[in-house]
């Protein structure tokens, strides 16, 4: 699949470091995340404008505005708006079972490149993507984020109308990846007229014992689940 798609434009390097920036600081605002504030500063000046400019817009907002304030942002941007959501599959496939084996498909990859997630973190949540990206495997990494991209665009545009301070985040993301294609375009728009698809059904698949911590390597691979009329 990746060998269709178009190369990185930018080094190596340079998307480790702007990977790395947004997962940092795309996570819950706390402690943690203000002490690293003046790392990621200076790595950002390493970047191109397109990307070093929009981390360190935020890193303003962070640095000038009350931690119970940034926290209780957080949680009214990410955790009460559909269309704000930072887990991937969510814009595919809302709460459905192919959620769940998209769930799967996540993780599966992660685990072919020798990389266990904590079972307390779904593998779709943006910054767990970011993180393996940048630390593991960035050609993996970008494809998980190339094979969502319409959902990750839908993000990107909804934080802009939402004028969301972690906005300028997303754009630095979307930056690093290749420009929508024309299918790809068609699926923002239907997202953004239909919202994710709604069915009152777990994610029970994502239990399945094969995927479990200790699971062998070995598996099957599992199709990705994709946007309706997206090309593979």
């Amino acid at each position: 699949m990746s060998g269709r798609r178009p190369r990185p434009a930018l080094p190596a390097e340079q998307l480790t470091i702007a990977w790395q920036s947004v997962s940092l600081l795309l996570d819950y605002p706390d402690e943690a995340v203000l002490d690293r504030a003046g790392l990621i500063r200076a790595a950002s000046r390493g970047l191109p404008p397109t990307l070093g400019d929009r981390i360190r817009e935020f890193l303003d907002h962070l640095e000038t505005t009350p931690l119970p304030e940034l926290q209780a942002d957080y949680v009214e941007t990410f955790d009460t708006r559909r269309r704000c959501n930072l887990f991937l599959t969510y814009f595919a496939h809302g709460d459905t079972r192919k959620r769940g084996m998209a769930l799967l498909r996540f993780k599966q990859t992660y685990l072919e490149a020798g990389w266990q997630l904590d079972d307390a973190e779904l593998p779709d949540h943006l910054c767990v993507v970011l993180e393996f990206a940048a630390t593991v495997d960035p050609e993996r990494g970008r494809d998980l984020m190339l094979d969502h991209r319409a959902g990750l665009e839908l993000l990107r545009l909804s934080l802009q109308d939402a004028s969301s301070p972690w906005a300028p985040l997303v754009d630095a993301v979307t930056a690093t990846l290749p420009r929508l294609r024309g299918d790809e375009r068609d699926a923002v728009r239907r997202l953004a007229a239909e919202g994710p698809p709604e069915e009152e059904v777990g994610l029970a698949p994502f239990a399945s014992p094969q995927f479990s911590p200790g699971a062998s390597y070995e598996t099957t691979l599992l199709p990705m689940p994709s946007f309706p009329g997206a090309r593979p």
